[in-house]
């Protein structure tokens, strides 16, 4: 069997189940084979094993049950990096990109001098290695109560050799903060787990995913404390779901007594990250 006859079968096996059928098929042969996506698709016509096809076959059946492709091949892309994921973390998605995108933007104030950042919630350390890499003037604090997730932040950090600046805590929100910082960002659980697609909810750790009956069970929290671990004009910067911005600006407005608050979509055009920059600070 050729690399693109291959192909063909696992897209066809995979189409009922994934809007990326092709690309899944892709990017699994590619593991198998130790390449990269591009030669996959430039050398299609060179013979599989059949150890090769095995391997590939075991892996599209396992695709076919809705294991996302991250997991099955134990790495992902976000905004630059190449992360190691497994099941104890959530796969980093793109959209979390315009969170770092604007955390960068406030960050930019502060060039020149030192600044705090906390990543609350950071599960593989996509969001807190991104904002360390491209600000070397920061140190960063991931936070996570899961200590499964910092396992596998620790193996990202490591691997980007962050170890001196992206500093690891375990523990609930912002109390293991070691105090006050200038920079808060979070993507905190926010899905209402009955109503997560299949494959999410198989797979992926439901402690990085459900925000309760509502959705908003973890910004409660959160916002309420926030006020008094952010140094005079912090910012904090939270992503959220689609149909949430209304009640997370609410929350906030109740908890900072002066803010800026504004509302960031993404590239869909969907509400994506609520901010506020903080005027005082409630102790």
């Amino acid at each position: 069997m050729t690399i693109q006859q291959a192909l063909r079968a696992a897209t066809a096996r995979l189409q009922s189940i994934s809007p990326t059928a092709r690309l899944d098929a892709e990017l699994l042969l590619a593991h198998i084979l130790g390449w990269s996506r591009a030669r996959v698709v430039a050398e299609r016509e060179v013979v599989l094993t059949p150890a090769q096809q095995e391997a590939f076959g075991a892996l599209v059946a396992r695709r076919a049950a809705r294991e996302p492709v991250a997991y099955l091949i134990g790495h992902w892309p976000f905004f630059g990096l190449d992360l190691v994921v497994d099941r104890r973390v959530l796969i980093p998605r793109p959209e979390t990109e315009v969170l770092v995108e604007l955390a960068l933007a406030e960050a930019r104030r502060y060039s020149g001098t030192q600044i705090t950042i906390a990543d609350i919630g950071m599960g593989s350390g996509a969001i807190a290695i991104a904002l360390a890499i491209h600000v070397p003037n920061a140190t960063v604090y991931g936070v996570d109560r899961s200590a499964d997730a910092l396992a596998v932040a620790a193996l990202n950090v490591a691997r980007y050799n962050l170890s001196d600046r992206v500093v690891l805590l375990e523990g609930d929100l912002l109390t293991p903060l070691p105090g006050p910082v200038d920079l808060i960002v979070s993507n905190p659980p926010y899905t209402i787990l009955a109503e997560v697609d299949e494959g999410v909810y198989r797979y992926e750790p439901h402690l990085a995913l459900d925000g309760g009956s509502d959705g908003l069970d973890c910004y409660r929290r959160l916002i309420a404390a926030a006020p008094a671990y952010l140094k005079p004009g912090g910012a904090i910067l939270l992503e959220i779901g689609a149909w949430q911005a209304e009640a997370v600006v609410h929350l906030i407005n109740q908890a900072f007594l002066h803010a800026e608050v504004g509302v960031q979509r993404d590239l869909t055009g969907r509400d994506r990250v609520v901010w506020a920059r903080n005027r005082d600070v409630i102790r």
